[in-house]
């Protein structure tokens, strides 16, 4: 089943996707590619500054492509978003970010350590030697906001520094990446052939366009084009509030069921940051709707929105949706505010009686969220809900294998559709792996990333 079989407009002009093999496939295609051109220009030796140098040259060009591969992981290219989701590209973001500040950083240590060991002198003068070539100084200087950039995305520093700073020096990376590619240009590797020069340009230059037209243009587009401001915000629990937005050609947007956007809403303590926050309801009738639960100063603000605010909306994102399904039935598993992506796919999933189950997993009956809607979808399309309530260090587990199967008997036969806290979403998965269902049939995705 589908997503063009279940949204017959989609099937007229199906949204490409590039698959998380198809991605991997060409990334370590290309670091092959980059270790190949390095191997043609290696001079075999056993002197100690040669072989300084040839492992300079290798962290060197490896460090620059691993650069345009983390630019282009973050452009938002929707082919990619929408194959691959967006918290699984920032999380291969994060972890390869750690790679290429080791290669910047070793590529530094090599080439200083055979320029003294060519020279014969020590590391301090070596290094006061370099630092007056115009190119390496500014070379240095991007290795440090690079170094700068990951000691903020350490988790236990970006803990304590608000949202709005770490993105601030996270922009660094782009003066970083240009001061590489001015480096990579002057050295041996990439200047010493005119068709590399010309290749190792493009592909800074396609990089370059993707992020300004996916991260500047589209949205700014959008803006102008959709004009979308609040028209209702409303209780649905504790903590807990739906904002409707309305807009002009939201079909436009082809957002799917199980998707997000990435919301900024135009009022003081707000406007500064762009907040994810996925759709808890399809398109309808130029409306779009999310429900958000204030867990931070952020979600707090949303809460006291007010009719008539403008909203930007950039997306959609996220890999959550209908594409993924490969079985006629299937488990919407979600956890908290996670019953947000869960609701709308609900809804919308193609499926006769007994084809779709939804289990709710919730600390109490009070923290249930938009209860009223999903009984009705359950009745109206004779689907199965079932309320997983509890507090999670309780005697009784409700996502043990066992428990899960008691629900739903012929588990292993369905796609496994999980959002949720991150905690719970590594449990649960685990569960499901346990009681049964092959890993590649659960389809998660964390909010919380």
């Amino acid at each position: 089943m589908t997503t063009e079989a279940a949204h017959p407009r989609l099937a007229a002009c199906p949204a490409l996707r590039v698959s998380p093999a198809a991605l991997r496939a060409g990334v370590v295609g290309g670091a092959v590619a980059v270790i190949a051109l390095w191997a043609a220009q290696a001079e075999p030796s056993a002197r100690l500054d040669v072989l300084f140098a040839t492992g300079a040259h290798l962290t060197g060009l490896l460090a620059g492509y691993g650069i345009l591969v983390m630019l282009f992981l973050m452009a938002r290219v929707p082919a990619v978003e929408h194959g691959v989701g967006a918290d699984r590209l920032a999380r291969r973001h994060a972890l390869g970010g750690r790679y290429v500040l080791s290669l910047c950083i070793g590529h530094a240590l090599l080439a200083l350590c055979g320029y003294a060991a060519h020279a014969d002198t020590d590391l301090v003068d070596a290094t006061l030697d370099l630092l007056g070539y115009p190119g390496l100084a500014l070379a240095t200087v991007g290795t440090a906001l690079f170094v700068a950039v990951g000691v903020t995305s350490a988790r236990a520093v970006r803990r304590r520094v608000p949202h709005e700073t770490w993105r601030a020096v996270h922009l660094l990376t782009h003066i970083g990446a240009a001061l590489a590619f001015v480096h990579q240009l002057a050295g041996p590797d990439v200047a010493g052939s005119v068709l590399t020069v010309w290749v190792w340009s493009l592909l800074h230059a396609v990089v370059a366009v993707l992020l300004v037209w996916y991260r500047v243009v589209v949205p700014v587009r959008q803006a102008f084009r959709h004009s979308l401001r609040v028209i209702d915000v409303r209780d649905e629990g504790p903590g807990v509030v739906s904002v409707v937005m309305q807009g002009i050609g939201l079909d436009g947007l082809r957002a799917e069921p199980g998707q997000f956007f990435r919301w900024r809403f135009l009022r003081r303590g707000l406007w500064r940051t762009a907040l994810p926050f996925s759709l808890s309801a399809p398109v309808r009738d130029d409306t779009l709707r999310i429900t958000v639960k204030a867990i931070g100063g952020h979600t707090r603000r949303v809460r006291r929105l007010r009719p008539g605010t403008r909203v930007l909306a950039t997306g959609p994102f996220g890999a959550l949706t209908a594409h993924r399904r490969t079985r006629r039935k299937v488990l919407l598993l979600a956890g908290g505010v996670g019953i947000t992506p869960m609701r709308a796919l609900f809804e919308t999933l193609p499926g006769g009686p007994g084809d779709i189950t939804l289990l709710y997993r919730a600390g109490s009956a009070e923290q249930l969220v938009l209860r009223d809607e999903l009984e009705g979808i359950a009745r109206s399309r004779g689907a199965a809900l079932h309320y997983l309530l509890g507090r999670s260090d309780a005697s009784f587990d409700p996502l043990a294998p066992q428990a899960l199967r008691n629900l739903v008997p012929d588990l292993a036969e369905h796609d496994v559709y999980l959002c949720g806290p991150p905690g719970m979403s590594a449990s649960a998965t685990a569960a499901l792996v346990r009681a049964g269902v092959p890993e590649e049939r659960i389809h998660a995705e964390c909010f919380a990333f």
